[in-house]
């Protein structure tokens, strides 16, 4: 009874998959973000983000970046307003980003209108000059 499940379930799985791989939806992935790079300016942060994504139309193309806190608090949000198809990876900024004094490390993530907030996203120590995937600049 067990193996007959399993293997029902092995058959369905293997339909949706091959269902998803023929649409434009499950090609495009998940969006990568690339580097990101934070400039103090005049009190407050301007924030260049790339992102790489397989943009495939409006149905599914990266729609947005944001920097959050540690806690999860969303500091800044960039929204892109369409898809980049013949442009990747693609670079976006997004000035007069506040960060408190207290907060010493983000993370920068990215989202995309079907898959949603990406699990990778970077870390960013703003005490340090550059590290994984970032640079700072006071």
């Amino acid at each position: 009874m067990k193996k007959g499940k399993t293997m029902r379930a092995r058959i369905i799985g293997l339909l949706w998959l091959l269902l998803l791989s023929h649409t434009g939806i499950a090609m495009a992935g998940q969006v990568e973000v690339v580097n990101t790079r934070f400039d103090w300016r005049a009190g407050s942060w301007h924030v260049s983000t790339t992102l790489k994504h397989d943009d495939t139309g409006w149905e599914h193309y990266a729609d947005a970046w944001r920097v959050v806190s540690e806690q999860g608090e969303v500091l800044a949000t960039r929204t892109l307003f369409h898809p980049h198809e013949d442009e990747q990876p693609f670079t976006r900024s997004l000035g007069n980003v506040s960060i408190p004094a207290d907060v010493s490390v983000v993370y920068v993530e990215a989202h995309d209108k079907v898959d949603g907030w990406s699990k990778q996203r970077i870390r960013v120590d703003l005490r340090q000059a550059k590290g994984e995937r970032y640079e700072i600049h006071r």
